[in-house]
């Protein structure tokens, strides 16, 4: 077997979406004492690698999302993720940048996650796939770049699981990282937050056909728990006030109550909309270990309890994002990032977007959060001169 990974797609350009192997003597050593290998990580890349190599932006994605960030996405047919963001003369700009996304490990977009093959059985692993962290997602990016031949990047930028990916790669791997955006997320997951993820783990392990993490070599899918499971998360994306715009009280198709258990509402129906959209995309087990890597994630404990460590003589340039009206990820847990960083000495600015569309503002069409990604990364461009080096 070959010492090092296959299909390595070292050209620079936009291409399709790619899929990396690791073999066994590459193995992916997990926080929980265990390993992963062979390892596979799928991943897309939008623009082209400069010479210099200097201009790479890594995107890490949220918990539904996956590789597929400004491309059609393969399974839905609808637009990336982040298609507002990520393009031509977008704030990150595919005529200047090379940008990578790679589905995070425990995913189910082609990275190895619960429903890849076990080779010790020749089925999926199911369950018996080890725990994985936030940082062991950081560590596999980490494998993705140095298979790429990329040593460090211009920018990690990602929001909410995504933030906690950008904020633990300065942590492990501040000489690679010249500047980071994390977006609406926190340094470790509060009580509620662990709360919602725990009815949406037991929404799913309730649904008789999960078959305890085995449905798929029983051939059933547990897609009413999958997406109960969607709508209590979804809530959480959502502010009050949007939820009023949006629905109100409004009545679905109907001009009267039905003094039933049908959809009355319009809000009952978009959220069954979403539950059962997401189940045609997203494999239930990989929800499982996503949520339970985000309660994992504590840069605070993981620190001797001062979260300031994690960031101590980082030279790499910080722009912290929140959202007024995001009651998942609120600004006091940004702001409990930007003070740890000044204590830290770290170079970081700090911009509260007020804006009532909730958590999910970093995926909407905001333009605050437009021109403050815009303005930040030239001036970071500017720092390192990247006006010479761009294609």
């Amino acid at each position: 077997m070959n010492d090092g990974p296959d299909n390595v797609a070292l050209k620079a350009g936009e291409f399709d979406s790619e899929v990396i192997h690791f073999p066994d003597t590459q193995p992916l050593v997990l926080d929980s004492g265990g390993e992963i290998a062979p390892l596979t990580i799928a991943y897309k890349t939008y623009g082209s690698l400069n010479a210099a190599r200097s201009n790479a932006i890594l995107v890490c994605h949220a918990l539904t999302g996956d590789q597929h960030v400004a491309n059609t996405h393969p399974v839905t047919g609808k637009e990336g993720w982040w298609s507002l963001m990520v393009g031509p003369d977008k704030p990150i700009d595919t005529d200047r940048y090379f940008v990578i996304c790679a589905n995070v490990i425990g995913g189910c977009m082609g990275s190895t996650g619960p429903a890849s093959i076990d080779p010790a059985t020749g089925k999926p692993y199911g369950l018996d796939l080890p725990l994985i962290t936030v940082r062991d997602m950081v560590r596999a990016q980490a494998m993705l770049l140095d298979a790429l031949e990329i040593e460090t990047l211009f920018c990690v930028t990602g929001g909410s699981m995504g933030g906690m990916q950008v904020l633990e790669w300065v942590a492990t791997y501040p000489d690679r990282v010249f500047s980071a955006i994390p977006i609406a997320t926190a340094a470790r997951h509060s009580a509620q937050n662990i709360a919602f993820h725990e009815v949406g783990r037991q929404a799913v392990m309730a649904d008789p056909e999960w078959r305890n993490g085995r449905y798929q070599t029983e051939g059933t899918n547990p897609r009413k728990g999958l997406a109960v499971a969607r709508m209590a998360a979804h809530i959480t994306y959502l502010s009050e006030s949007a939820l009023h715009r949006k629905f109100g009280r409004s009545l679905q198709d109907r001009d009267a109550l039905t003094f039933g258990f049908d959809a009355d509402f319009q809000i009952e129906s978009y959220l069954r909309y979403q539950g059962m959209s997401f189940v045609d995309r997203f494999d239930a087990n990989s929800y499982l270990y996503l949520t339970r890597a985000m309660d994992y994630f504590d840069l605070v404990a993981d620190h001797d309890g001062v979260l300031a460590n994690a960031f101590m003589g980082s030279k790499t340039r910080f722009c912290v994002v929140s959202f007024t009206s995001d009651w998942l990820f609120p600004t006091e847990g940004n702001r409990d990032i930007v003070h740890a960083l000044n204590a830290a000495g770290a170079h970081v600015s700090f911009v509260e977007i007020d804006t009532d569309k909730g958590h999910d503002s970093f995926l909407l069409d905001v333009p605050e959060l437009m021109a403050t990604m815009s303005g930040f990364l030239s001036a970071c461009g500017r720092a390192r001169g990247l006006a010479e080096a761009a294609p």
